[in-house]
């Protein structure tokens, strides 16, 4: 399968409203158990009605419902890993969301083997027939796109392990995955670092599109192949010298934006027979209605 890919941009990556990520919560609830209160009166976004006191966290979007089911890993300390949304009947991610604080983004063990016996595992909170009877992504030319990235989870063996369950994953054409999408990860790693004390949150939900048809395909059996996958990610900080917390969105460039600012909405085609290019996150996406 051809895999030519040719990038028009790399720092132009995506943005999502903030009502996406700020609204949702009316506190960050990391583990460093601090924040401050959110206004969530009226917000449409919100999750808070949610039993799962989980999705009240200010990674999460907006959940689509339905068909869908959220999946929290915790680690063996209660610490949340990651969630995401499930679309059952689509057998697919929709997104994927988690924070990068202090103590989790401390380099501790090594990326798992890529000589794993069961490499990529099916997630074991899924139900019966949440998945394929088998991992289509293999011979399908695709690579396994994590979503959560495992670079992002060195912390421990168990949290880097759960990273790697095909529910984190969603078929990425390689030049795609090794390029545009591997440098946004990178230079969000660059926010936060092991610094003790730090109070600094990262807020991110990574996904593609499955919703629209002209913005996804079928291959093998059903599979879905994203055609636009999206990346949103919120800082919470303090200045030195200030006492109340600041939030602003952050690009994968070298410029950031308070979120007094009006927000880039954009979204990265993952297409193999197009340009790596930009849309607008709004003719695409629907979180933040």
């Amino acid at each position: 399968m051809n895999k030519i890919i040719r990038y028009t941009t790399v720092w132009g990556l995506t943005l999502l409203t903030v009502s996406t990520i700020t609204s949702c919560s009316k506190d960050d609830d990391n583990s460093n158990n601090s924040g401050i209160a959110e206004t969530i009166t009226n917000n449409t976004n919100s999750n808070l009605k949610d039993l799962r006191t989980a999705t009240h966290r200010l990674e999460f979007p907006k959940l689509k419902g339905g068909h869908s089911t959220v999946l929290t890993h915790k680690q063996s300390n209660g610490e949340i890993n990651y969630s995401v949304e499930w679309d059952i009947e689509k057998i697919s991610n929709r997104w994927t969301c988690y924070q990068i604080y202090a103590s989790n983004a401390q380099q501790a063990v090594k990326r798992k083997s890529q000589q794993s016996a069961d490499l990529y595992p099916k997630d074991p909170l899924w139900t019966p027939n949440s998945f394929f009877s088998s991992d289509p992504y293999y011979r399908s030319g695709y690579d396994h796109g994590h979503l959560c990235p495992s670079q992002d989870r060195v912390n421990s063996r168990e949290s880097n392990d759960q990273t790697f369950y095909l529910s984190n994953m969603q078929p990425q054409v390689h030049g795609f995955n090794a390029g545009i999408w591997e440098v946004m990860e990178r230079k969000m790693r660059t926010y936060i670092t092991y610094t003790n004390g730090s109070k600094d949150t990262l807020f991110i939900c990574r996904g593609g599109t499955i919703d629209k048809q002209d913005q996804y395909t079928y291959i093998k059996n059903k599979f879905i192949v994203p055609t636009y996958f999206f990346s949103a990610a919120l800082m919470k900080y303090k200045v030195k010298g200030q006492g109340d917390w600041q939030y602003k969105l952050l690009p994968s460039g070298s410029n950031t934006k308070t979120i007094t600012e009006p927000p880039l909405s954009h979204m990265l085609s993952a297409s193999k027979n197009s340009k790596q290019k930009l849309a607008s996150t709004s003719s695409v996406i629907s979180l933040t209605t």
